[in-house]
């Protein structure tokens, strides 16, 4: 009963967000179609529940053609002044409300890592977190640190796994909301 409830939620709030954003989706995407002409829309196959992949949205913060890479390797990526600017305020985030809206993932629940990740995947498959839909926060988000390591990130996600609650839900979204209250991070 409570992940048919943690669904309608997710559809109520991504339509509402996705109907009030509109103006704010609509200006993003006009600066980053401006500052090179390509696509606003970032496009990435993530894993999500049971290990299935799916078409994983953001606003795109670097230039065109750039590879694929892992969270922990960002360093060695060119990002654009605009980009930088979405990324500092969470603002590249936004289109995952359309991977929310879809049923591909949930507000809260366990990131959803790239194909890539082998070992963070295989982690999750033995935690049971695999199977949860992946989400826009999650217990290893707001108990995070930079660069944690896979082990840690995937602990983490098996404690949501074995605690997934309305409660638990409630206590990311206040963590979750804090989080935007600090200063956010530099790249």
């Amino acid at each position: 009963m409570f992940l048919f409830f943690k669904r309608l939620f997710d559809i109520i709030l991504a339509i509402f967000l996705i109907v009030g954003l509109t103006p704010i989706y609509l200006i993003i995407a006009l600066i980053i179609f401006i500052q090179d002409f390509g696509t606003p829309i970032f496009k990435q196959i993530r894993i999500g529940k049971s290990g299935e992949e799916f078409m994983f949205y953001k606003f795109r913060s670097m230039p065109l053609k750039t590879p694929n890479v892992e969270s922990h390797e960002r360093s060695k990526l060119t990002i654009t002044p605009f980009g930088k600017f979405i990324r500092r305020t969470n603002l590249d985030e936004l289109p995952q409300f359309f991977n929310v809206l879809k049923g591909d993932m949930s507000f809260i629940g366990p990131r959803p890592p790239i194909p890539s990740q082998k070992n963070l995947i295989e982690l999750r498959k033995k935690n049971k977190a695999l199977f949860l839909k992946p989400g826009l926060t999650g217990w290893a988000q707001v108990n995070s640190y930079d660069n944690m390591p896979e082990e840690e990130k995937a602990r983490l996600d098996g404690e949501y796994a074995e605690r997934i609650s309305f409660k638990m839900d409630l206590v990311i979204l206040g963590k979750t909301a804090v989080y935007f209250t600090k200063k956010p991070p530099t790249y």
